[in-house]
């Protein structure tokens, strides 16, 4: 097993080349947003608990409905980027005939199965240095933009989360030399 920095490790073997790629191992991000996220669901259910064993008035109830609302949407949001910086990855897998991407939180998640013979440009999306999309991107309660895309038929498929740009880099030399291949070895 080979690593492009800390984060990506890969396996390339005649048959098939396997990448994994981690999240972020910031301990300290963890610790914040698993504190958060319990907080957050002690809310929750303190307000379900509250609603279902105190009589309220109409007005009240409906206050406790729109902030339930709200309530949910983070808590899937936050939950979501939590369980993905304590069990995601990102796998991608390249034989003879396709690329293979799953995104999986422990082993939840499906595989996608892209024909190489399809896959066309492959490139770097870089985000523009100071703009908001990086910013938002960079922040530790957001899984992360994707570094790396393709255009797939009529699609554009993206991998490689919270990237770094050095990494990015290394990591589609790899692939595309792989793919180019791999496309070579079937003509």
């Amino acid at each position: 097993m080979k690593w492009i920095g800390e984060r990506i490790s890969f396996v390339d073997d005649k048959q098939k080349m396997t990448v994994v790629i981690y999240p972020e191992a910031k301990g300290w991000v963890k610790s914040v947003m698993g504190a958060w996220f319990a907080m957050w669901m002690m809310i929750g259910v303190s307000l379900t608990i509250y609603y279902f064993t105190t009589p309220l008035a109409e007005d009240l109830k409906i206050a406790i409905y729109v902030f339930m609302a709200f309530w949910a949407y983070y808590a899937v949001r936050v939950g979501r980027s939590f369980f993905w910086l304590m069990w995601g990855k990102e796998l991608i897998k390249i034989d003879e005939a396709a690329l293979v991407y799953k995104k999986s939180i422990r082993t939840y998640g499906s595989a996608k199965r892209y024909l190489l013979e399809n896959i066309s440009k492959m490139r770097l999306h870089e985000l523009k240095q100071g703009s908001f999309q990086a910013t938002w991107e960079a922040s530790p309660w957001v899984k992360g933009g994707e570094r790396l895309e393709f255009d797939y038929l009529s699609k554009v498929v993206r991998f490689g989360r919270k990237v770094s740009e050095q990494d990015g880099k290394l990591l589609f030399k790899l692939l595309s030399k792989r793919i180019d291949q791999n496309i070579r070895k079937r003509n």
